[in-house]
């Protein structure tokens, strides 16, 4: 099993959206997505969830956390999806790889916004945590 963390500010849309897809689409390859914010809003922004679940992916279990509040500390790949995230990102034992695949933040405006997001998360960073995990 490889562990993904998808690191943002707030963990309440782009690294939500993250963890969501890649679990969908990446875990009958081995990974495990797991997502957290540098400073977490306490809630999921309720447009990434109706997004992710017009697509058909389940939403159940998503929250938006703090890295202590995550079941595990150890991973394989760190990735920032918002540029305060890569700039603020501590440091993880173990030696992670980082990467840092930035999403401009829907939150705000129009809800096609946030499927537009979400689109772009599934075509560039799954496409890049596959490459990064040699899968």
């Amino acid at each position: 099993m490889k562990n993904v963390l998808i690191l943002c500010t707030g963990n309440s849309c782009r690294s939500i959206m993250g963890e969501a897809l890649a679990n969908h689409y990446l875990g009958e390859l081995g990974v495990r997505a797991y997502s957290s914010g540098v400073q977490p809003s306490g809630a999921v922004n309720p447009n990434a969830i109706k997004a992710l679940q017009k697509e058909g992916i389940p939403t159940d279990g998503l929250s938006s956390k703090t890295l202590d509040k995550l079941p595990i500390q150890d991973f394989d790949l760190v990735v920032t999806v918002c540029d305060h995230a890569n700039e603020t990102c501590p440091m993880f034992a173990g030696g992670a790889k980082k990467i840092h695949v930035g999403f401009a933040d829907p939150s705000g405006g129009p809800e096609e916004g946030y499927t537009k997001t979400l689109h772009e998360i599934k075509d560039t960073l799954l496409p890049k945590i596959k490459e990064e995990l040699g899968l």
